[in-house]
């Protein structure tokens, strides 16, 4: 019994975990919004099987945080939110979540087009942003 669980085993190894990084910068939408974002903020996303799990920091918002979400767009393009993060509701704070990707979203990641997107009070329509990409690894 064992060595055929071991032989199972081996055909299937264990997924390891994935780790992808994004620098939260600010991005204004519109010149008007220029006076009303900053600040800046990190992230550390771990995929295990198809759940990511997000640990973020953020600091220097002129505005209390009010979300953050994980939006679905080609680097550099903005496009619609398809996961839920907590932030905490202050000026400087926390981002956490765990989410189950569906199999569309983990290829999205491996292209580097899921990015996370913290909003403020004032500025509703986002205040950091930043995409996530593969954690460099050194040898």
């Amino acid at each position: 019994m064992i060595p055929a669980l071991l032989v199972l085993l081996a055909a299937f190894p264990l997924q390891q975990p994935r780790v992808f990084v994004a620098r939260l910068s600010p991005v204004p939408i519109t010149v008007a919004m220029q006076s009303v974002v900053a600040g800046r903020g990190a992230a550390k996303a771990t995929l295990t099987g198809n759940k990511l799990t997000v640990e973020g920091t953020f600091d220097g918002l002129r505005s209390p945080a009010t979300v953050a979400r994980i939006h679905l767009a080609p680097r550099g393009m903005r496009g619609p939110s398809v996961l839920e993060l907590t932030a905490s509701k202050g000026t400087s704070g926390t981002i956490s979540g765990s989410v189950e990707l569906t199999p569309r979203q983990v290829e999205a990641l491996d292209k580097g087009s899921l990015y996370i997107q913290l909003h403020s009070e004032k500025a509703p329509e986002g205040n950091l942003w930043g995409w996530l990409f593969p954690q460099e690894t050194t040898r």
